[in-house]
């Protein structure tokens, strides 16, 4: 029961915030509720995944965002995945596979189910909202602009890289 109650804590707060619209979350309070939802799940920064990418074995790449967002902007490379019904088989032994969604909750959830089935699943630490903060590339038709998902979330990425909601 004391493991449970920060973690309904942290929920409580991130839902509370964005259900007002009227507080973005900080990258502090989603991080720490992130880490206590999917303890199980290890994060890859946005600098070991950019390293890796230009390995002689890069990771398999899974985008658990929708396809309005996937078609604005992602990753080189990624393929979408549904994050509401992922497809979790035909992944090789030894597969390095990094999930990311906008901030990291979408993705946790894909990794955690993934890491289940015994795939070494890592969650992109900042999503694609923290990847592109740092400036680093991507590709889509609104790149390198990224799909802010709402304008609460949104508020997360730095305004030239977050594409105006429509």
């Amino acid at each position: 029961m004391k493991t449970i109650a920060p973690f309904l804590a942290m929920v409580t707060i991130l839902v509370v915030l964005v259900a007002s619209a009227q507080v973005p979350p900080t990258w502090e309070v989603l991080q720490t509720t992130l880490d206590a939802r999917h303890p199980e799940v290890p994060w890859m920064t946005a600098a070991d995944l950019a390293h890796r990418m230009a390995s002689a074995r890069p990771p398999t790449l899974l985008d658990a965002r929708q396809p309005a967002e996937f078609e604005a902007s992602h990753l080189r490379g990624a393929r979408r995945i549904d994050p509401d019904a992922p497809e979790l088989t035909g992944f090789r032994e030894g597969e390095l596979v990094v999930v990311y969604c906008s901030v990291g909750w979408r993705s946790g959830d894909v990794a955690a189910a993934l890491r289940r089935r015994h795939v070494d699943a890592r969650n992109l630490r900042g999503g694609i909202f923290g990847w592109a903060n740092e400036g680093r590339p991507v590709e889509g038709a609104h790149a390198p602009r990224v799909h802010p998902f709402d304008d609460v979330w949104g508020a997360l990425l730095v305004r030239d890289r977050r594409l105006p909601i429509r």
